[in-house]
């Protein structure tokens, strides 16, 4: 699904990326873990193809697409989609235009899909105009559902969200991701992978979302480079116990 072959990025003549090197499979979650400021945002970002982040070296494979260089709206619609830790406030666009604009010409239920999601009351509302943590959170959740991506970036799902939010918040994340998905008598479980072929990049600072979706492999951004691959929930345990010194001695 996705490939980073040594990704060197700059912001404003500053290197924060120094040589990334990152595989996901289909139908493969990632959890990506690490302190403020180590580069895990900026990872997403140079991911969904953002100008202000320059990649001086490396390249960022999608299904055999060679995007490095690409335009955001061409990733949007080959297919990788992004939950935002702090998206903008947008004046003049109301919440259900946005939905249908992601839906890119399919036909949706607006209503349906904000019914999932308790956002039919926004629907008429200018683009995140003065909702909440949660309020803003289900916006991105709904927009990902019209989209439907093949690869979804989570930028903190949990941040500014309260515990009720966060179990609606964790339950969508796992049906996006394809895992609340139940096969007929008639379907193999292999069939039902072929199907969606959806894989999820994740930063989590609490490990809440953890709760909810089953997440494959997990690995530490320290310092602008990947370090400690592990199963997720034991690189928590670790940081919990220890911080993050450790991950330097890894990069040493």
């Amino acid at each position: 699904m996705l490939q980073i072959q040594d990704l060197h990025v700059e912001i404003r003549g500053r290197e924060v990326l120094k040589g990334v090197n990152l595989s996901i499979e289909k139908n493969e979650t990632f959890i990506l873990f690490g302190p403020n400021g180590s580069g895990k945002t900026t990872l997403l970002m140079t991911i969904m193809g953002f100008s202000n982040y320059k990649v001086t070296k490396g390249k960022i494979i999608f299904k055999g697409h060679d995007i490095t260089y690409a335009p955001t709206y061409e990733r949007a619609r080959l297919g990788i989609g992004m939950s935002f830790q702090r998206p903008p406030t947008i004046n003049g666009l109301k919440t259900r235009d946005l939905v249908r604009l992601c839906s890119r010409g399919r036909k949706i239920d607006v209503g349906l899909l904000a019914k999932k999601v308790n956002m039919e009351e926004f629907l008429d509302r200018d683009i995140n105009q003065g909702f909440s943590g949660g309020e803003i959170k289900r916006s991105e959740l709904l927009q990902l559902m019209a989209q439907q991506p093949k690869l979804l970036l989570f930028d903190e799902p949990e941040s500014g969200v309260d515990l009720e939010n966060m179990a609606l918040i964790g339950q969508v994340a796992k049906e996006l991701l394809g895992q609340g998905l139940q096969p007929s008598p008639e379907a193999s479980m292999k069939k039902l992978k072929q199907l969606r072929e959806v894989s999820g990049l994740i930063i989590t600072h609490t490990g809440y979302i953890l709760d909810y979706i089953n997440a494959d492999r997990g690995m530490v951004m320290y310092n602008g480079r990947l370090c400690c691959e592990a199963r997720p929930r034991d690189i928590l345990e670790h940081i919990r116990k220890y911080g993050y010194k450790e991950c330097v001695r890894c990069l040493i």
